[in-house]
């Protein structure tokens, strides 16, 4: 049981989240005698979503629960005998435990396309039965990390993220997802109570225009809500006219906490329309003429790492930004996908490929390695390297790498240090992986992300990271292809 400050990260049994067709195999492993035949099945995307160079893994966290409460009680066995399945298939099911190996890149790790995220290695027939399962929560769970990190990559250093997407989420679910990994990589908060008790730490938030409009004036809202809040006073200003009501407004509310002899050390204003840049400067200005520099300025309003740095340029004033719908409905979707590499065929790993008239859909075939070499000098990550289970690579020796697709794109690595980036999660379906907490999560987010380079996190076109096979694996790769086209050929 994988547990949030006592809530199960999984509420709902997932059990039966699997597409019809993952179980019409199966039951034709079942009746093939393919049951225990041994597969290699890796997770992967191919692209990053809207031109961007990384993605941050994520997911791992509710992969453990799913795989730990896999079981097919009655329930839901019920539908697998209205479905006609056989009576053989139905009674595997009912004594089904998931007795595989699951190797993934930790939670917090940035990624790149066309590496292996995730594998599983394990009888084909409990490895195909997972597949939608781990793709769906894979998926959903990156494109709110990704989200998340590319905003917290645009915002200046200081600036706190809070995320507030809760309301613009597709669903209660997605809505925890959104604050958790939001959170994961790099926001400071979260609006969502739910998410911020699972997470043992306080909510955060300040007021919405309701709150202002259900008083007579703006000002009888303002000191209403100071008078409670004392010590947490932000005030949302842009009601009624931001310049000329909300923010003199939020003057006279600060000096009423001064002459009540109350703190004015945690007060603020939050703006969430109109043109954030000029407004922000301006109240900063207006701010600090009326004796309250410590006075903190919010900006919101559907923001995304582009209106970030475009505020920023703009010489914008603001400690901290609430962002929603741009973690909570991030743009674009990873797209990762799940394919068999590799069958233990006698007792010998035998590669599979899924061929393609258009290269960047062929599968990198096998058992594999992945590796990330960093620049001994700098630190900073300057390749990952894909290569056979049978390789081992090393520090002592220079290597030479080939693109995956483009085998003309080739770089001699020197001076670096290897780190192997998946890790053992599950082995003979035991957990063996001690899960660490969102906030350790965070801070090895934080420091994995400082040994990128700048031009791989830039948010207009980015240059591309690294991610190639070596001479011996791209050898392999492309004589396996063409004995596989030829086998393919034959009448």
């Amino acid at each position: 049981m994988n547990l949030y400050n006592g809530h199960k990260r999984l509420a709902r049994n997932y059990t039966l989240l699997a597409d019809e067709y993952e179980h019409t195999m199966a039951a034709g492993y079942l009746n093939n005698k393919k049951n225990e035949e041994l597969a290699v099945f890796d997770v992967f995307f191919r692209k990053v979503p809207n031109n961007g160079a990384y993605a941050i893994m994520a997911g791992v966290d509710k992969i453990i629960p799913y795989i730990e409460n896999l079981k097919f009680t009655e329930q839901e066995l019920d539908y697998f005998k209205r479905a006609g399945y056989s009576k053989e298939y139905i009674e595997y099911l009912k004594n089904f435990k998931f007795t595989g190996d699951i190797y993934a890149i930790p939670d917090g790790t940035p990624v790149f396309p066309n590496e292996p995220l995730v594998t599983v290695i394990a009888p084909t027939i409990q490895a195909q039965i997972i597949e939608t399962a781990l793709l769906t929560i894979i998926n959903g769970a990156m494109e709110h990390a990704t989200g998340a990190r590319k905003i917290i990559e645009a915002t200046p250093k200081g600036v706190g993220v809070m995320e507030f997407g809760s309301r613009r989420a597709d669903g209660p679910e997605a809505a925890i997802d959104a604050s958790i990994y939001g959170i994961m990589a790099g926001c400071c908060g979260t609006s969502n109570i739910l998410a911020a008790d699972m997470l043992n730490t306080k909510a955060l938030g300040t007021m919405a225009h309701s709150w202002i409009e259900s008083f007579p004036n703006e000002l009888d809202a303002f000191l209403a809500y100071a008078s409670m809040y004392p010590n947490n006073c932000t005030l949302l200003v842009d009601t009624y006219d931001t310049l000329r009501s909300g923010i003199p407004n939020a003057i006279k509310t600060f000096k009423f906490l001064e002459s009540q002899g109350l703190p004015t050390n945690h007060i603020g204003i939050r703006i969430d329309s109109g043109d954030l840049a000029r407004l922000s400067k301006e109240a900063r200005r207006m701010l600090n003429e009326a004796g309250f520099p410590q006075a903190t300025i919010c900006l919101s309003n559907g923001l995304n790492a582009e209106t970030i740095e475009t505020l920023t340029v703009q010489g914008a004033c603001f400690n901290s930004l609430g962002v929603g719908d741009n973690i909570s409905k991030p743009e674009g979707r990873m797209g990762c996908v799940y394919k068999l590499v590799a069958l233990k065929e006698k007792g010998i790993w035998q590669p599979k490929i899924k061929l393609s008239n258009d290269t960047i859909k062929i599968v990198n075939p096998d058992y594999k390695n992945l590796y990330r070499a960093y620049d001994k000098d700098t630190n900073y990550a300057i390749a990952d390297i894909i290569t056979r289970k049978t390789e081992k690579l090393t520090n002592k020796e220079d290597i030479r790498i080939i693109n995956l697709q483009d085998n003309l794109k080739q770089k001699d690595l020197t001076n670096f240090y290897l780190k192997k980036l998946q890790v053992p999660i599950f082995k003979k379906g035991a957990l063996i992986y001690d899960d660490p907490d969102i906030w350790t999560k965070q801070a090895y987010c934080n420091d994995q992300m400082s040994h990128i380079y700048e031009e791989n996190k830039r948010t207009i076109m980015p240059e591309a990271y690294y991610v190639d096979g070596t001479k011996d694996y791209i050898t392999f790769k492309n004589n396996f292809i063409e004995k596989t086209r030829k086998l393919t050929r034959k009448p």
